[in-house]
């Protein structure tokens, strides 16, 4: 039968960025707010964010023609946008189509917008409280989405991959509330079992979280394809380049 799905699938985090830097530099002086010049879209990646993507575009480089991506679907955010063309350039993989797509955009702050935890616990008390109770997965803050919408949009993706590239090997980079809901979406998950993974700990920079298809035969499950590895980064450990798990500049830390 006729896969719908692609072959292989990568999800992979931006590197590091300008607004991740600014951010650790905002919470650490007790800040209200997080200072950045760009607007979100613009927010370029940082030194050591080029670095990482460096690195895993020498790792691509190294594998087999049969385990490089085929196409690259990238956020339109310029962070991404920086990673992915580092990625495809130190892979020698230039003449892979890359697509930016919209619905894997940043997930939308509205007006929590470059607030620190301690600056929406000042600035939006009501918010802050609101959003304990009801949770992240539900909770969208005015102008801005909750982890549900960027689920709703990353369905209408899901669609279009399937559709566009089945039996192709796919690569994806975008954001950490984008690898998350993407886990989500692929794996059946709960609200209870993503929020869990997520409580863990932030998605690294450039972490790379890896499906294939199952193969002819195979036990499966009812699951479109089958995680391989979540969060891999033996690409940045190969080339000594530091691993950084900071949250987006634009999102509160975790409770």
């Amino acid at each position: 039968m006729e896969t719908r799905w692609p072959a292989a699938l990568w999800v992979v985090r931006h590197g590091q960025s300008a607004g991740n830097v600014a951010r650790d530099a905002a919470e650490a002086a007790g800040l209200e707010t997080i200072d950045l010049a760009w607007r979100d879209i613009d927010v370029p990646l940082s030194d050591l964010g080029t670095e990482q993507s460096i690195a895993l575009g020498q790792w691509w480089g190294q594998q087999p023609v049969d385990a490089q991506p085929e196409v690259i679907l990238c956020s339109p955010y310029i962070r991404a946008v920086q990673t992915a063309r580092l990625v495809a350039e130190h892979s020698r993989l230039e003449h892979v189509t890359l697509r930016l797509d919209e619905r894997l955009r940043e997930k939308e702050f509205g007006i929590l917008d470059r607030l620190t935890k301690f600056g929406i616990q000042q600035q939006h008390a009501q918010l802050h409280e609101q959003r304990t109770h009801v949770g992240k997965f539900y909770f969208r803050p005015p102008g801005g989405e909750s982890w549900c919408d960027v689920i709703l949009r990353l369905r209408s993706l899901q669609e279009m991959v399937t559709r566009e590239y089945a039996g192709r090997r796919v690569l994806v980079v975008a954001h950490q509330v984008i690898v998350n809901c993407m886990r989500y979406l692929i794996e059946q998950m709960t609200e209870e079992q993503i929020l869990a993974i997520d409580r863990e700990g932030d998605v690294p920079n450039c972490a790379v979280t890896i499906y294939r298809a199952h193969a002819e035969g195979e036990g499966r499950t009812d699951q479109a394809m089958q995680l391989v590895q979540a969060n891999f980064l033996a690409p940045l450990h190969a080339a000594n380049a530091a691993v950084t798990r900071e949250p987006d500049a634009t999102t509160a830390p975790k409770p």
